[in-house]
C-alpha cells in the first residue's frame, strides 16, 4: 500500500479561477459563515435558557443546529482559507478526514429530520400519547441513535475508499473533499466502491425521505379533518417551516449521490454541493426563527432581559 499510493496531498481546483469572482465569494461565503454561526448559535441558547421551549422539537432543534455548524465547518473555513492564500491543497489525511465529517455530519442530520418529522407526526396525530411516547430518555437515545448511526452508515462507505490506492493524478475538480471526486482518483476499479456509497445514499437519503414523506401525508389528513379553519392553519404553519428545510435538503444531496453514472458533470455537482452545504444551514435559523412565533417570544424576552441587565450596569 505504501508503494501504490504516492500521493500525500491533493490539490482543489475549487470554484472558479476568476479572481474578482474569488474575491466576491469569499466575501459572500465568509458573511454566510459567520451569519449562520450566529443565528444557530443563538437558537441553542434561547432553547437552553427559555423554560417555555422545553419540549422535544427544540431539543431536536438544537442538536439539529448543532450538527448545520458542524456540517458547514468541515468544509467552508477550508475553503475561505484556500481563496484567501491561494493556495489550493489538502493533506491526503485531511481529505479523508473532511470526507468522513462531511458525509457523518450530512447523514445524521438526515436521520435527526426524520426524527423530528415522526416527532411532528405523534405530537399532532396522537396528543395524548405524545408526553409519554417523546419523553426526555426516548428523546436523548433518538439523538444518540442518529449519532451513532450516520458514523457507522458512513463508515461502511468511506473505509474502502480510504484504503484504495492514491498514486495520481492529485487534481480534484471541487472545492472541498467529498467522496465522488475523490473516487475518481483512485488508482484501481472502483465498480465495488460506487456501489457502496450507492447503496448507503439509497438508505440514507430514500430511506430517511420515506419517512417524512409517510408523517407528513398522515399529519396533512389529521389537519383537515380539524374543524376550525384557524386550528388548521396553527397547526400547519409548525409544519411548513421542517418541510421547507427537508425540501432543500434532500433536492441537492439525491441531485449529488443518486443519479446515474455519467449523466452530470463535476461542474454542476459543485454548484449544488455549494447550495447545499452553504444555504441550507443559513435558512434553518431563518426558518424556524420567522415562521416560529414561540422562538420570536422567547428572543424578544430574553433581548428584553439582557437590555435591562446592561442599563442596570
Amino acid at each position: 500500500m505504501t508503494n501504490r499510493t504516492a500521493v500525500s496531498e491533493f490539490i482543489l481546483l475549487g470554484l472558479t479561477d476568476n479572481f474578482p469572482i474569488e474575491v466576491s465569494l469569499f466575501i459572500l461565503l465568509f458573511g454566510i459563515y459567520l451569519s449562520t454561526l450566529i443565528g444557530n448559535m443563538l437558537i441553542i441558547i434561547i432553547i437552553q435558557v427559555n423554560v417555555q421551549l422545553c419540549s422535544p422539537m427544540y431539543f431536536f432543534l438544537q442538536y439539529l443546529a448543532w450538527i448545520d455548524i458542524g456540517y458547514m465547518s468541515t468544509v467552508i473555513p477550508k475553503a475561505l482559507v484556500n481563496i484567501a492564500t491561494g493556495s489550493k491543497s489538502i493533506s491526503l489525511v485531511g481529505c479523508f478526514i473532511q470526507t468522513f465529517l462531511y458525509l457523518a455530519l450530512g447523514t445524521t442530520e438526515f436521520l435527526l429530520g426524520a426524527i423530528m418529522s415522526v416527532d411532528r407526526y405523534i405530537a399532532i396525530c396522537h396528543p395524548l400519547h405524545y408526553p409519554i411516547i417523546m419523553n426526555p430518555h426516548i428523546c436523548s437515545l433518538l439523538v444518540i441513535s442518529c449519532v451513532a448511526g450516520g458514523i457507522s452508515l458512513i463508515l461502511v462507505a468511506c473505509t474502502p475508499l480510504f484504503l484504495m490506492p492514491f498514486c495520481g493524478p492529485n487534481v480534484m475538480n471541487h472545492f472541498f473533499c467529498d467522496n465522488g471526486p475523490l473516487m475518481k482518483l483512485v488508482c484501481v476499479d472502483t465498480s465495488f466502491l460506487e456501489m457502496i456509497s450507492f447503496l448507503v445514499a439509497i438508505f440514507s437519503l430514500l430511506g430517511t425521505l420515506s419517512v417524512n414523506i409517510v408523517s407528513y401525508v398522515k399529519i396533512v389528513s389529521t389537519i383537515l379533518r380539524i374543524p376550525s379553519t384557524t386550528g388548521r392553519k396553527k397547526t400547519f404553519s409548525t409544519c411548513v417551516s421542517h418541510l421547507t428545510v427537508v425540501t432543500l435538503a434532500y433536492s441537492s444531496c439525491i441531485f449529488m449521490y443518486i443519479k446515474p453514472k455519467g449523466t452530470i458533470g463535476l461542474d454542476y455537482n459543485k454548484m449544488v454541493a455549494l447550495l447545499n452545504t452553504v444555504m441550507a444551514p443559513f435558512l434553518i435559523p431563518i426558518i424556524y426563527c420567522l415562521r416560529n412565533r414561540q422562538v420570536q417570544d422567547a428572543l424578544k424576552a430574553e433581548l428584553r432581559q439582557w437590555v435591562g441587565y446592561w442599563k442596570k450596569l
